[in-house]
């Protein structure tokens, strides 16, 4: 079985001032709060604060008003995963580990290996022996370790889990212990959509595989909404490959826990790989998010996906990796079915192509 998550080879580029930042944090004859505040000014340079457009070419070909798309590929590896690999390297500098280790089927790899190549932490990095990624040859440039493992993915994560625990890594895993902190680091994108549009959006509509993303976008809306920053809580639509995802297919059953698939029934192809699994780490906390703010869960087909990301390089100009756009069609497919009043319209873009 070969898998792919579709994203191409990036440069992995940061500016010349975060390097020599680097080499501050590299440094421990400094002091640790110097370090990291260092540190921190690496992620302020580098990660977040992607784009926020108007996507007029779209409003007029689907007939939908104030449609924005969130461009999560302006980060330095291409992804959302910057987000949380950074958050978690931080930790790791705070907490004084040496190495970090996660299991991972690409995208998020490059984006932890850069990230404490940049701190100067060695990167232990788990990949199962069946999946194939041309991003391997970027983790290894910035000088990740390599170790494949037999098993499905869930197998990997769970095993490399065991491995940092005996040897006192830290565990950059889905679903343990630092979920609360990689849910914090995605709820940035909610306030960063709720800085340029002054207020939530009426809908949000992101991809979802593990669900971590997800809920933190949710939580991040609702931290705003408490403290009064915003009017409203948007309504969470997610979307996943055709009944490959069990957040999606948990809420179309009405289930309020996240059900596991069967592992044998799931297909994987090069447009769905990064949106697929039998098991969610974050998946009861993405259901919660798509409930509590009475939002859907749509099926999305390879078809679909393919056919958005060559619509949006044409018109748009954006390279978007497929799985990427299927919020947007999410979107696109609620209002089509209930016809939305004129109002603010968010999807996120996950992954560039």
């Amino acid at each position: 079985m070969i898998l792919r998550d579709g994203v191409k080879t990036a440069e992995n580029k940061v500016s010349s001032e975060t390097r020599k930042l680097s080499e501050f944090v590299k440094d421990k004859s400094k002091s640790l709060v110097d370090r990291l505040e260092s540190y921190e000014d690496i992620i302020n340079l580098e990660v977040g604060d992607t784009s926020l457009n108007r996507a007029k070419t779209l409003e007029r070909e689907f007939d939908i008003r104030q449609l924005y798309i969130k461009y999560e590929g302006d980060n330095p590896t291409g992804t959302q995963k910057d987000r949380i690999a950074f958050a978690q390297v931080y930790d790791a500098i705070r907490r004084e580990y040496d190495v970090v280790s996660l299991a991972t089927c690409g995208n998020y790899g490059v984006a932890v290996a850069l990230a404490a190549n940049l701190a100067g932490i060695h990167c232990k990095i788990y990949i199962p022996e069946s999946f194939h990624t041309e991003r391997i040859k970027e983790m290894e440039v910035l000088n990740a370790e390599i170790i494949r493992l037999q098993g499905s993915y869930e197998d990997v994560v769970k095993h490399s889990s065991i491995l940092a625990e005996q040897n006192n890594w830290y565990d950059a895993n889905p679903g343990g212990a630092n979920t609360p902190l990689q849910i914090s680091a995605y709820s940035q994108i909610a306030y960063e959509i709720v800085e340029e549009l002054g207020d939530a959006p009426k809908y949000c509509a992101a991809p979802v595989s593990n669900g971590t993303l997800f809920a933190g976008i949710y939580r991040g809306f609702v931290s705003l909404y408490k403290r009064g920053k915003t009017s409203r809580i948007p309504k969470m639509i997610a979307a996943s490959s055709t009944k490959k995802n069990p957040i999606i297919q948990s809420h179309k059953q009405g289930l309020d826990y996240c059900k596991d698939l069967n592992p044998e029934a799931i297909k994987e192809t090069k447009y769905n790989e990064p949106l697929i699994n039998w098991h969610s780490f974050d998946g009861e906390e993405a259901l919660y998010a798509i409930q509590n703010s009475n939002g859907d869960a749509y099926n999305i087909s390879d078809k679909k996906m393919k056919e958005m990301s060559s619509f949006l390089l044409k018109k748009e100009g954006l390279r978007i990796l497929p799985a990427s756009t299927s919020g947007l069609i999410a979107l696109l497919e609620l209002d089509e079915k209930i016809n939305l009043e004129p109002d603010r319209f968010v999807a996120v873009l996950t992954a560039k192509h």
